[in-house]
């Protein structure tokens, strides 16, 4: 029975380290200055979803407990959007359909950036709809922002699951 138990029970603090670190990463300041991202809750939005889609692209790719991990990062976005919500004053009866449309976003990342690092569409494309909108500021601004995409998705390849899961990021 407790076995049966734990199929069902959510365990997002397995990806509480990693997700706290992505989170970390989306607050540099280096998107919102040279990468002009707008630095406005959809800006930062983006930002932190654009690295998580990456993030879960890598625990995808990994073993079994990276891909537990992929899940537990999941919930934990979850829970933090549903937490934001309610503190910018979004009440139950809409909160399922907002923290929904979150989770698609999310979702329609993960297939964007899965298509560009396997090579079936251009970083470019994908960084410019993933962070931007399609409303790039300026080449520059792209350069540098897809710069620290590719130097983070290496990066990301060169990490055991083991550290991922830790929450060691580059």
């Amino acid at each position: 029975m407790k076995s049966l138990l734990r199929l069902f029970r959510s365990e997002p603090s397995i990806a509480r380290p990693l997700y706290d670190q992505v989170v970390g990463k989306a607050r540099t300041p280096h998107w919102y200055v040279e990468g002009r991202v707008p630095d406005t809750m959809e800006g930062r939005f983006a930002v932190l979803a654009t690295l998580l889609a990456l993030t879960d692209l890598r625990l995808e790719r990994g073993g079994e407990d990276a891909g537990r991990a992929s899940v537990g990062l999941a919930e934990c976005f979850v829970h933090d959007m549903d937490s934001q919500l309610r503190q910018d004053g979004v009440g139950d009866p809409v909160m399922g359909k907002k923290v929904g449309s979150l989770v698609g976003a999310l979702g329609g990342r993960v297939g964007a950036w899965r298509r560009a690092v396997d090579g079936e569409e251009s970083w470019e494309a994908v960084a410019s709809r993933s962070l931007y909108r399609e409303k790039v500021p300026s080449d520059a601004a792209l350069a540098h922002s897809l710069g620290e995409l590719k130097r983070y998705w290496e990066a990301l390849q060169g990490r055991s699951d083991e550290a991922l899961i830790g929450g060691v990021l580059p």
